[in-house]
């Protein structure tokens, strides 16, 4: 099979495509034919190993090379093949997953008990490969750190990111107000997203605009708790995706700042929320943003691309054409 493959740190052109033995099932996973996978901002640290603190706790990075050679977190395909025990998923089965590692590649084994469930009926296996990173990053941090409910005052900072996009679907499921923060040429995506409000961040800073917000959720950890302090409400809380001193720390007063690692949420609530995307994703609630599509011989340039921090929802790599 091909697979992009790293050895060493450095500049996005250490990503080689490569031909590898294709991985065959134990008795308890599914081999995958991926069709579609994405390139996250977040997944732009493992290729460089900076900053170096990440090589510590990433159980992915080493201190002098990489411990897992092929990366990318989320994917959509087709089951091909499967152990004798297996007994979720079938040969045939169209699903989306997000595993640990190993999406840059044309196939993988997943544990039937990992995160994998079967897409959404009338997705593409674009659209949901690039759900399943962003839904399960902020729902955890508005459901569970925010504890958005309906009538409250919800403000997305990144609005148009990937996680941002699907942010101010969740926060307008719930019934809030949703304001979105992001550039003039995203406003009218924001708004098509639900959002009731949109902030031109080149225009209009919204921590001195006077409005006060139940919920900050700063997608794009570009702002910071004592900034936004003074935009929150009584009970408020800002959520930051990106731990600091801030979101970490205990704080005296009813306003708080909060940081989840979602990653390490139990395995149980992790599925339960990617069959959750599922529901919402049929039901037309959730739908996802692709800004670009590349092929497997250009991931060097979408990750250039979404290093450039200007990608509006999500940067998908098509592994099979007319996924």
């Amino acid at each position: 099979m091909r697979a992009i493959v790293y050895t060493k740190y450095g500049s996005f052109d250490v990503l080689k495509l490569k031909k590898i033995p294709t991985p065959t099932p134990n008795d308890h996973e599914v081999l995958v034919k991926i069709h579609a996978t994405t390139v996250t901002t977040a997944g732009l640290a493992n290729v460089s190993g900076k900053p170096f603190i990440a090589r510590i706790f990433s159980p992915h990075l080493g201190l002098r090379r990489p411990k897992t050679t092929i990366l990318g977190v989320e994917l959509a395909g087709e089951v091909t093949a499967s152990g004798k025990d297996v007994t979720r998923f079938k040969v045939g089965d169209q699903i989306f997953a997000e595993p640990e590692t190993g999406a840059f590649a044309e196939y993988i084994c997943i544990p039937e008990s990992g995160l994998l469930a079967l897409k959404p009926a009338d997705a593409t296996y674009e659209e949901a490969a690039a759900g399943c990173d962003a839904f399960l990053t902020a729902m955890p941090f508005l459901r569970d750190g925010g504890g958005v409910k309906s009538g409250q005052r919800v403000l997305i900072n990144g609005a148009s990111a990937s996680i941002g996009t699907a942010a101010v679907q969740i926060a307008k499921h719930f019934g809030a107000e949703v304001t979105g923060v992001c550039s003039t040429s995203n406003v009218e995506l924001v708004k098509s997203l639900g959002a009731d409000y949109v902030i031109e961040y080149t225009k209009e800073d919204f921590t001195r605009s006077g409005k006060t917000y139940d919920i900050i959720f700063d997608v794009v950890a570009k702002s910071s708790f004592s900034r936004c302090k003074r935009s929150l409400a009584e009970d408020g809380v800002y959520l930051c995706t990106f731990p600091t001193p801030g979101t970490l720390l205990p704080r005296p007063g009813k306003k708080k700042a909060r940081f989840i690692a979602t990653g390490l949420r139990p395995p149980a609530d992790r599925l339960k929320d990617l069959q959750s995307l599922k529901e919402l994703m049929e039901a037309g609630v959730i739908r996802t943003v692709i800004d670009r599509r590349y092929p497997m011989e250009k991931i060097a340039e979408a990750h250039r691309y979404v290093a450039t921090g200007h990608k509006k929802g999500n940067v998908v790599i098509t592994i099979i054409e007319g996924s």
